[in-house]
């Protein structure tokens, strides 16, 4: 009986995978159709409100990365480089090889299939033709062609280097309310941060770290008032908006770098409120920064607190980039989080298209919520989740989240061999985005590290729900690192 129950189990996860696969299949390959027509469809639309466009990664990745008065320079085989000129200095950056390089969706799927497929029918030895009829698949795979430059040869294309004009800020298929253009009258290009607790003898600083789309309320409106006035009393609590999010600034110009991200974050509260010693609390993409933050600065990183941290070691012989694209974003119609991070991370046009019809009208959407729901819920992470521009959403979850693939190991080791903090890793059992071994991945290169996960917690509601006790823990986490 025991036996026929297991066959049964086996069949039915089968069928889901592959019914999975097939209407992921069709799905994503009418969407690569939609993509490639809003192509040209915001060629026209960018000429006809600005006189120009930008050039977009699905048709010149040169054009895309140089339009903005940037230099280009590659190696065989090797990441990316741009060099930024700007008034005063050059700048030497990297980007994702994944923005303008992505396998095509039949050998994705084919491939990641078969994978499954294996580890369901090993045990039973059932599937095998299904196996082979993907293997068969797998092998008429294609892949989007990519281009090389020889460091010898420089390329200074358009922008401010030509003498071509900027994009207008901001551009038309962004939002152009007082709370998303508050930062183009300030004559200071920092940050905002939210700040609470000690004003004049604080002992300690804490800096939070929000994920990707979303804001410094996602700590504000949780965790700032369930502090103890005791803990309030102690610590300078600053929650920042990250470069392109929030309330900061939006750059039209900006390809949301790595080195962008960390000298924001240092102009706008290391620098200004001389900080010296301070705790990390990060969450999701927050991590990556948060670990490329403390290995910067490991003599002041007190404590590292990570929720929900996205490492997946690439297995050996892949490019850590790509392997990481297809983690987070795998091209799946379900789960449904796992489709819109796909819709995000491979389609340039239609995440766009989303950020046009959202992001745009985000105060027809707050004020739609607040009607249906008669003001009863606090609306604070949908404003969060609206307050981006497409430029900002793109180039972050591609420069950061899958071009710093390569380097978290690294940023690992420094922290194991270098810091003598406390690590703390939270994860929500439930987490369909990022799975729970990630922390344990985490876990394994740096062994001290705690990990807690909880049961029925995603990754959200590791902190929307459970504030008041996530507050308590982060006091006694930072009592422990002072003591």
């Amino acid at each position: 009986m025991a036996a026929v129950v297991q066959k049964t189990k086996l069949v039915l996860t089968m069928t889901g995978i592959f019914l999975n696969d097939v209407l992921s299949l069709i799905v994503f390959t009418l969407l690569d159709v939609l993509d490639f027509v809003l192509c040209y469809v915001y060629k026209i639309m960018d000429f006809f409100f600005e006189a120009d466009w930008k050039p977009c990664y699905c048709s010149s990745a040169k054009e895309a990365i140089t339009s903005s008065g940037k230099i280009l320079l590659s190696e065989q085989g090797e990441p990316k480089k741009i060099v930024r000129l700007t008034s005063s200095q050059l700048q030497l950056e990297e980007i994702s090889d994944t923005l303008y390089t992505r396998p095509s969706l039949v050998y994705e799927v084919s491939k990641s299939t078969v994978e499954r497929l294996k580890v369901e029918g090993t045990s039973s030895g059932s599937g095998s033709s299904m196996i082979q009829s993907c293997e068969k698949i797998k092998k008429r795979r294609t892949v989007r062609s990519t281009f090389t430059i020889n460091s010898t040869i420089v390329e200074m294309l358009q922008g401010r280097i030509g003498g071509q004009q900027s994009l207008p800020i901001p551009r038309w298929s962004d939002c152009d309310c007082k709370t998303c253009t508050s930062w183009t009258s300030s004559c200071k290009e920092t940050l905002f941060v939210k700040t609470d607790g000690a004003k004049d003898n604080a002992q300690e600083d804490v800096l939070f770290i929000h994920g990707f789309i979303s804001s410094s309320a996602f700590w504000t409106e949780t965790l700032y008032p369930n502090f103890s006035k005791s803990a309030k009393s102690k610590y300078r609590l600053f929650a920042v908006d990250l470069l392109g999010f929030g309330r900061s600034p939006k750059p039209t110009d900006s390809l949301y770098t790595l080195r962008e991200h960390l000298d924001m974050i240092e102009r706008s509260v290391l620098e200004p409120y001389k900080v010296k010693g301070f705790h990390i609390v990060a969450h999701s993409l927050g991590c990556i920064l948060a670990l490329a933050l403390a290995v910067k600065h490991p003599g002041s990183v007190k404590s590292l607190t990570l929720l929900a941290p996205p490492y997946f070691p690439p297995p050996k012989g892949e490019r850590a980039t790509q392997y990481m694209m297809r983690r987070v974003a795998p091209r799946r119609v379900w789960p449904f989080i796992a489709f819109g991070a796909s819709i995000a991370c491979w389609y340039e046009h239609i995440s766009r298209t989303i950020c046009l019809l959202i992001c745009k009208n985000h105060r027809i959407w707050e004020f739609l919520t607040k009607l249906v729901t008669r003001n009863r819920i606090r609306t604070y992470l949908m404003e969060g989740f609206f307050l981006h521009t497409h430029n900002a959403a793109w180039h972050t979850l591609h420069n950061i989240i899958c071009g710093t693939a390569g380097k978290i190991e690294g940023y690992l080791d420094e922290v194991k061999d270098r810091l003598k903090c406390h690590i703390t890793i939270y994860h929500g059992k439930d987490d369909e985005l990022i799975p729970v071994e990630c922390s344990y991945n985490v876990q394994s290169r740096i062994p001290r590290a705690h990990v807690k996960v909880f049961e029925k917690k995603d990754h959200i509601t590791i902190v929307v729900g459970r504030q008041k006790a996530f507050a308590r823990e982060l006091e006694e986490i930072w009592r422990n690192a002072s003591g």
